[in-house]
């Protein structure tokens, strides 16, 4: 009797270890077909190679789920979504979000990409100069820095041809006139409006804001209205702002369809909460 219970015994784990041998073969293949199935696609893996083809990402080996649902994601499903944006635009928009929601380590990878797509380095410096009146030197400073050790890195000399158009003396007339371009004839006295420290505002986003910045070679007026509303958008909390530039925008000529392709195309780089404000600050503007 002994005998067979020894052999019953033996037969039994040599079953319990076939069973469980068997359920780990099928969970490596569950999880085999999971991180299959998690592959990055052939459309985001072309735009990818095409945007950053030496750009070696640490994040597809450390978390390649992450990484595969994120490219996936901004670089197929957005880019599919937004066929209306040109590469340059979309890029353009990118830089001035990453800026204004402060993604600091993304923007050193952004950067190269819009340099590739077609973005000058005139036109990538003056997404960061403009950001210091809407962001302020102290979040902007570590952006400039960054940007001038890529663009010295690509062999870009530094610094850029200058592209003020304005001098000490005519700086607040010409960034009224900027004001009026953009948001019409109301804002010709505006520098004048309100009493102490609000006076003082008014005039320095005349002068200073428009003045030193808009009046600037490198963008016209329509770029520069886009990406100030992306620096707005995407910083949050400015939604009053961020209406006044939709309609600034409107008016430049980005209607509101475009502004809406401009929010899509943003969503992976800041997220819904703040791209859902900014499409009821669109539709408040339209109204």
């Amino acid at each position: 009797m002994s005998k067979i219970f020894h052999v019953i015994s033996i037969l039994s784990i040599a079953l319990i270890l076939t069973t469980a041998g068997a359920f780990a073969q099928s969970e490596n293949n569950n999880n085999s077909k999971g991180v299959e199935n998690l592959s990055i696609s052939e459309f985001a893996k072309n735009y990818h190679d095409r945007a950053l083809p030496d750009y070696n990402f640490n994040l597809a080996e450390t978390d390649p789920e992450f990484f595969a649902i994120c490219n996936n994601f901004a670089l197929d499903d957005v880019v599919k979504g937004t066929p209306e944006l040109d590469e340059k635009t979309r890029f353009m928009a990118i830089l001035a979000v990453t800026l204004g929601c402060q993604g600091l380590d993304y923007f050193k990878f952004i950067l190269p990409a819009a340099l590739n797509v077609g973005v000058t380095p005139v036109e990538a410096k003056e997404i960061i100069y403009q950001a210091n009146a809407y962001l302020g030197i102290s979040r902007v400073y570590p952006f400039l820095k960054a940007a001038n050790e890529i663009l010295e890195a690509r062999g870009v000399k530094l610094p850029l041809e200058p592209q003020g158009t304005t001098t000490p003396e005519n700086r607040r007339e010409a960034g009224t006139q900027a004001q009026v371009d953009i948001f019409g004839d109301v804002m010709r006295d505006f520098w004048k409006n309100g009493q102490g420290a609000r006076k003082d505002i008014n005039t320095w986003l005349a002068a200073n804001c428009f003045g030193d910045y808009y009046t600037r070679k490198g963008l016209d007026l329509k770029q520069r209205e886009m990406i100030t509303f992306c620096y707005i958008m995407a910083q949050g909390g400015c939604e009053p702002q961020l209406i006044g530039h939709a309609q600034g925008n409107f008016r430049m000529g980005n209607d509101k369809d475009f502004l809406i392709k401009v929010v899509l195309s943003c969503v992976p780089y800041i997220g819904y909460p703040r791209s859902l404000n900014a499409l009821r600050c669109i539709e408040e503007a339209a109204k």
